[in-house]
């Protein structure tokens, strides 16, 4: 079995994941570049690989809702707040990224009717995100995962999937690339994407 690629980057997040959640959940939404208190930022190294693109698969539907929380009445699974930064090779913040998200519910079964468990939102003044919703279900051939596409402004659009460490599906999943594991457990996790 091929050893996980782990950059510098994620396993520094990883390590400082837990305390930026909190900064982040204390800071709330958008960030006009005031001074605030928060966690010390994890170490980015000049020219960073771009994050890995992936299949968008089968269940993408456009014009999801713009919001930072998936959870709402009905919604089956753990709760779970991923957070982290939109970054470019260079390590700078990117300001105003597009990050939209959607994913299965906790019985593994993702809403083809409307938008539940899909939403987009913005990177604030740091290029910062925060998501609350829950861990996604399994279903046949796939290990769990959140699909994202990540743009920044007047950017291509960067298709990819998210990952849990320690999954017993990660092995048997085709699709799975370890360099897309997030940081963290499933309460709190963390990954920073990297855009051209």
């Amino acid at each position: 079995m091929e050893e996980p690629r782990i950059s510098r980057r994620h396993l520094i997040g990883g390590a400082a994941a837990v305390p930026i959640v909190a900064a982040l959940a204390a800071c709330g939404g958008d960030d006009d570049g005031a001074a605030t208190t928060s966690a010390a930022t994890p170490a980015c190294d000049d020219g960073d690989e771009v994050t890995q693109e992936q299949t968008e698969g089968p269940y993408f539907k456009p014009d999801s809702p713009e919001r930072s929380s998936l959870i709402e009445s009905g919604v089956r699974g753990s709760r779970l707040v991923v957070a982290g930064r939109v970054l470019d090779t260079d390590c700078r913040p990117v300001r105003r990224a597009l990050l939209d998200f959607w994913q299965a519910d906790g019985d593994g079964e993702y809403d083809l009717e409307g938008f539940r468990l899909r939403g987009h939102q913005f990177t604030d003044g740091r290029g910062r995100f925060r998501l609350e919703t829950v861990v996604p279900g399994l279903y046949p051939g796939r290990t769990r995962h959140i699909h994202v596409k990540a743009q920044r402004p007047h950017g291509e659009v960067l298709t990819t999937q998210l990952y849990f460490r320690d999954e017993p599906g990660n092995a048997s999943d085709g699709l799975f690339d370890p360099a897309l594991l997030m940081a963290g457990n499933r309460r709190n996790a963390r990954f920073d994407f990297v855009l051209t």
